[in-house]
């Protein structure tokens, strides 16, 4: 039973606890199993409390006996990011500039919210330092590998958390995006991600990346992607632009297909390359969408590529976060970031505003395609995983993450709800990813596609060959491990 239970998603789950099946004693045991067994070649985890897991899920056990669960969580095992302050476990933020032994008295708001509704935490997952880029690795903890290679990388930068729920070491986790952070490591992954709309999910402490920064689930189906919205969302006092907790449901209306539903498919955004596997995995997918009954035009939203922009207010964060610490800290972090934050040179007010006016204008853009299309959807990616430990592909053009992610990172600077769903698999057996993004607050419109999407095509019943027989692979960075795991 114990192998089966990793492979049930947080509803059935939560059903098989109602009907007495097995426990949550039961569903925990089998996931720190599969950390035991198919953790070591993809590095997923940073940190594992195995017996404060089990603490847990034994007092979730006895709600559940007495009818009483704490909520829709109650008894899930799950993880989070190493971003999110955890009460009595470090924060570490893959970086070497953090101590270990301080005080950790605080949790961010939506571990707060987890252990509100009972939710059995695992431990933490892997990022890269600060969670600067699209793939998952650090000078402090290594690279993070693919579920389906761990040659090649979980994108990033909440990776840990994507290889952790594709190869069930719990089914669901929480992670961050602020340029795509959960929609990438979920395309490269085969599991779902939602970035909701901005404010819907508390940040405590705010992230250096300002209010491009927005945390998601990430699971292995759309249905536990509303669940576990539910769980997480919900006004907190230490976030100042966190949104009133919302009144209703996100499960609400789920499966009530797209009939209807007026659809933009743009395979590029009018400034965007796919490769062919993608490319016609993406076309295919809408073609589902229009059999299901929603009416679908491929037409382009109207706006140039942001990225100088985005890269303005994205570097000038984490150029901030840095001045924190030493003086010298620039040069002990990620090699790749120091470029990055280097090349960009000195950001004045004026370069502040004029990308944020870049931003405002998309804003606008989108604002008013949304008032002929419910949602927008593209590829999440562009190509199928690359090479563990490399920033880029090799023999890319440009050393910049963003890149390879141009379908992303736009939807940050307008704050939208965007929803990363499976959507076949190359002729390599990689995973490809459709994203649907609709307008701000229509969380539950972009869920409800997804699902209708994902139910039709099933691709959600695919899962990843099991690791453990696959020797580790470090990759550039990945051979530098850390001590604190």
């Amino acid at each position: 039973m114990s192998s089966d239970l990793v492979d049930l998603t947080a509803v059935e789950l939560i059903e098989g606890y109602r009907r007495g099946d097995f426990s949550p004693v039961d569903a925990t045991r089998a996931a720190l199993q599969a950390i035991e067994d198919r953790d070591g070649p993809v590095n997923a985890f940073v940190r594992v409390e195995a017996d404060a897991a089990l603490t847990a899920a034994r007092a979730a056990e006895t709600r559940w006996c007495a009818g009483s669960p704490l909520g829709p969580g109650d008894g899930i095992p799950t993880s989070v990011k190493d971003i999110f302050y955890t009460r009595g476990w470090p924060t570490l933020r893959g970086t070497r500039l953090i101590e270990e032994n301080q005080p950790w008295n605080e949790d961010a708001p939506c571990v707060a919210r987890l252990r509100e509704t009972g939710a059995v935490l695992l431990g933490k997952t892997t990022t890269p330092e600060f969670a600067w880029k699209g793939v998952t690795d650090s000078l402090r903890h290594g690279s993070t590998g693919n579920p389906y290679d761990p040659r090649l990388t979980s994108g990033g930068s909440s990776g840990g958390s994507a290889t952790a729920v594709a190869l069930g070491m719990g089914p669901w986790s929480v992670g961050t995006d602020g340029g795509g952070s959960v929609r990438i490591p979920a395309a490269f992954t085969g599991t779902v991600a939602i970035k909701p709309t901005f404010g819907f999910v508390p940040m405590y402490p705010a992230s250096p990346f300002g209010t491009l920064a927005h945390a998601g689930p990430m699971t292995r189906t759309v249905a536990d992607a509303a669940l576990l919205l539910d769980v997480i969302t919900g006004f907190d006092s230490r976030d100042w632009s966190a949104l009133p907790t919302p009144r209703e449901s996100f499960q609400d209306g789920l499966d009530d297909g797209v009939a209807g539903l007026r659809v933009a498919y743009s395979p590029t955004l009018g400034f965007g390359h796919n490769d062919p596997e993608v490319d016609a995995l993406v076309r295919a997918a809408a073609a589902t969408l229009e059999e299901l009954g929603a009416v679908v035009d491929e037409v382009d939203p109207g706006f140039s590529d942001p990225v100088e922009a985005f890269h303005v207010l994205w570097f000038a964060g984490a150029a901030k976060v840095l001045d924190s610490y030493a003086p010298d800290a620039i040069e002990r972090v990620d090699p790749g970031l120091r470029r990055s934050i280097e090349s960009l040179g000195p950001i004045s007010a004026s370069d502040f505003l004029d990308a944020t006016a870049v931003r405002m204008d998309l804003g606008v853009t989108m604002g008013r395609f949304h008032q002929t299309y419910d949602v927008l959807v593209t590829p999440t990616l562009p190509i199928p995983a690359f090479q563990r430990g490399d920033d880029v592909p090799e023999g890319w053009g440009s050393p910049d993450w963003t890149s390879w992610t141009p379908y992303t990172y736009p939807f940050n600077m307008t704050q939208q709800p965007a929803v990363s769903v499976p959507c076949g698999f190359t002729a390599a057996g990689l995973p490809a990813a459709l994203q649907v993004v609709g307008p701000r607050h229509a969380d539950r419109t972009v869920l409800r596609a997804a699902r209708a999407y994902e139910r039709a095509a099933a691709w959600g019943t695919e899962r990843p060959a099991r690791t453990d027989s696959v020797p580790s692979h470090g990759g550039s960075l990945g051979q530098i491990k850390s001590s604190d795991r």
